[in-house]
């Protein structure tokens, strides 16, 4: 059986943070960082996690809800309320934003 060594070193790292990170180890950063090179999981995985729809993007109520379940409720509530207002076209008071985001601009 041929099995890619990337894949284990990711799996493998991935099941490590998932225990614990190393007391030793000053961030998660340079626990991934092997001979200059970063060795976790990618963009990719990490917008994976979130895309709780499977459309292949996080918008910004997903990524909300993955962070306050990473982080708890509440976790940076002020920019994640702003962000949302602005998704939702709630923070756009000009006439044509009613025609962009159907909805009624306050």
């Amino acid at each position: 059986m041929n099995v890619d060594n990337g894949i284990l070193r990711s799996l493998g790292a991935c099941l490590m943070l998932g225990l614990a990170l190393p007391v030793y180890a000053e961030s998660a950063l340079e626990y991934f960082t092997r001979e200059g090179r970063y060795q976790g999981p990618s963009l990719e995985d990490q917008v994976a996690l979130m895309d709780s729809d499977h459309n292949g993007f996080a918008d910004v109520f997903e990524v909300r809800a993955y962070l306050e379940k990473q982080h708890g409720k509440g976790y940076e509530k002020a920019l994640l309320d702003k962000w949302e207002s602005s998704a939702s076209g709630k923070s756009c008071g000009t006439p044509f934003a009613k025609q962009l985001y159907g909805t009624s601009a306050q």
